[in-house]
C-alpha cells in the first residue's frame, strides 16, 4: 500500500520515524500496529542492494522466526582451516544457514506493506532536532537532491555503525573499532552447494575470512578484519589470497567474473542503554550483531518486532514502560553473553598464527553444543565450565605428549 505523507511544503507528519532499511528497520514496521504512520528512510536506491552482509545464520532460529525455507540455503559440511590445521566442524544438530540477502530484506519489507507506511528509497538522513513539544523535526535528502523534512513523535536508529540519529542529537558518538569486510562473489561453477569454511592465520590478521555457497547459486569468498587493530586492506588481504592458489588450499572452484560485496559492523562493547525518551535504537546501531563471529541478522529481527510491538503501546497508550520492556528485554538477553563475547573478541583479534593452529584443531574435538553457542556468543554458565574444561584437558595432553617425546629421545628410544 502506497501513502503520501509529504504536504506541498514538503513537510511530512508521522507516528514513527525509522531511519535505515535492514533487517532490523525493516522489522520494527513489520511490528508496528497497522494505523501506526510510519515512513522508512532508507540511503539505498533498492532494499537488500548493495549486499553488505555475508549473510550467515542458524537453521533453528530461521524456523523459529518464521522466515520461509526458499530465504536460506542449509550447509552440511562445515570446515576451518588454519595455516597448519584444517578440522570438520561438528555442526550437526544447529546447522548453519546462508541467507539470500536481497530476497529476505525484501520480505521483511513487504511484511508491512498493508500498513500505513511510506518507504523512501535513495534518501539520506541528515539531521533531526528536538522541538518545545517533543516531537522532532529530521531533514532528508532524497533521490532528486531536494530537502524535506519529516515531523515525528518517535525516531529509530537503524542507520548501522553510523549511528545517524543518534551523532546528530548528540546522545552518542560514532564508533571507532569497526569490523570491515569484503568478499568476491564468484559464480558457483564445481562448488559442492552444501558446504562452507572459515580460515584464519597470517593471511588475515586479527580477523577471519570465509567461504560459502548461496541461495541464487553463486559463491562467496571474503575476509574480515578489526580495526584499528590492524591497518590492513580487506580489499588487499583478499587479492593476495587470490594469488595465493586458493582453489587448492580450500578445494574450491574460483573461475569466472565476480562481483564485490562489502560492509562494516561496529565491534565495541555491547552498551544496554538503547532508549533516549523517543529516541531508540535497534539493529547494529544498538551492537547487536554477535562479538565472536559478527552475525546479527537473526537478532535484529527478532528484537526489531519486540520494539515493533513494545513501540506500538507506547504510541497507543502514551506510557513509556513498553519501551523500558524492549531496553530490558535486549540486557536480560544480551549484555552478559555480549560481555564475555567481546573478551573472546579482543583475545582472538591479538591470535599469532600459533594460536590458531592450536585452537583450529581444538575445534574439531569439543562437544558440538559448545562450539555452537560459543560461535552464537551464548555463554550459559555451564557451558563456560566445560569450555575451561576441554582447554585444560587438551592443554594437559599436550604437555604430556612433550614430555613422552623428549623422554623418549633422551634415552634413545
Amino acid at each position: 500500500m502506497t501513502h503520501t505523507f509529504f504536504n506541498a511544503d514538503g513537510i511530512a507528519e508521522c507516528d514513527v520515524l525509522i531511519v535505515g532499511g535492514g533487517p532490523a528497520g525493516l522489522s520494527v514496521a513489520s511490528a508496528l500496529p497497522d494505523d501506526v504512520r510510519t515512513i522508512i528512510v532508507h540511503q539505498d536506491s533498492e532494499i537488500g542492494k548493495p549486499i553488505r552482509t555475508s549473510g550467515g545464520s542458524w537453521l533453528l532460529d530461521m524456523k523459529r522466526l518464521g522466515i520461509p525455507p526458499e530465504l536460506y540455503l542449509v550447509l552440511n559440511q562445515s570446515e576451518a582451516y588454519s595455516d597448519d590445521a584444517h578440522v570438520v566442524l561438528p555442526l550437526t544438530e544447529n546447522k548453519a544457514v546462508i541467507l539470500a540477502i536481497t530476497k529476505l530484506y525484501q520480505w521483511l519489507a513487504a511484511q508491512s506493506d498493508q500498513k500505513q507506511r511510506e518507504l523512501l528509497l535513495a534518501t539520506k538522513f541528515l539531521t533531526a532536532k528536538r522541538e518545545a513539544d517533543g516531537r522532532y523535526l529530521s531533514q532528508i535528502r532524497n533521490r532528486d537532491g531536494k530537502h524535506r523534512q519529516i515531523r515525528s513523535q518517535f525516531i529509530i536508529d537503524g542507520s548501522g555503525w553510523h549511528f545517524a540519529v543518534l551523532v546528530a542529537l548528540g546522545l552518542r558518538e560514532k564508533p571507532t573499532r569497526l569490523a570491515v569486510g569484503i568478499e568476491y562473489e564468484f559464480p558457483l561453477g564445481n562448488n559442492r552447494p552444501d558446504r562452507a569454511f572459515i580460515f584464519t592465520g597470517k593471511t588475515v590478521p586479527s580477523g577471519y575470512g570465509w567461504g560459502f555457497p548461496t541461495p541464487e547459486g553463486t559463491f562467496r569468498l571474503g575476509v574480515g578484519v578489526i580495526h584499528p587493530e590492524t591497518d590492513a586492506s580487506p580489499r588487499a588481504l583478499i587479492d593476495h589470497i587470490m594469488a595465493t592458489d586458493p582453489e587448492k588450499r580450500f578445494g574450491v572452484d574460483l573461475s569466472g567474473e565476480y562481483i564485490v560485496n562489502g560492509g562494516i559492523l561496529p565491534s565495541v562493547a555491547y552498551d544496554p542503554k538503547l532508549v533516549f525518551g523517543n529516541v531508540i535504537r535497534v539493529g547494529d546501531s544498538a551492537n547487536f550483531a554477535t562479538p565472536t563471529l559478527g552475525e546479527g541478522i537473526r537478532v535484529c529481527i527478532e528484537f526489531g518486532r519486540v520494539l515493533g510491538k513494545d513501540l506500538g503501546k507506547s504510541v497507543k497508550t502514551g506510557r513509556r514502560w513498553p519501551l523500558w520492556h524492549y531496553e530490558w528485554r535486549c540486557r536480560f538477553r544480551m549484555q552478559k553473553d555480549y560481555f564475555l563475547g567481546f573478551v573472546v573478541n579482543r583475545r582472538i583479534a591479538h591470535f599469532t598464527p600459533q594460536n590458531w593452529n592450536k585452537s583450529v584443531s581444538r575445534f574439531g574435538r569439543v562437544d558440538e553444543d559448545v562450539l555452537t553457542e560459543a560461535m552464537r556468543s551464548e555463554f550459559r554458565f555451564s557451558k563456560i565450565l566445560r569450555m575451561a574444561y576441554f582447554a585444560v584437558r587438551d592443554g594437559t595432553r599436550h604437555r604430556l605428549r612433550n614430555r613422552r617425546r623428549k623422554k623418549g629421545k633422551g634415552t634413545g628410544v
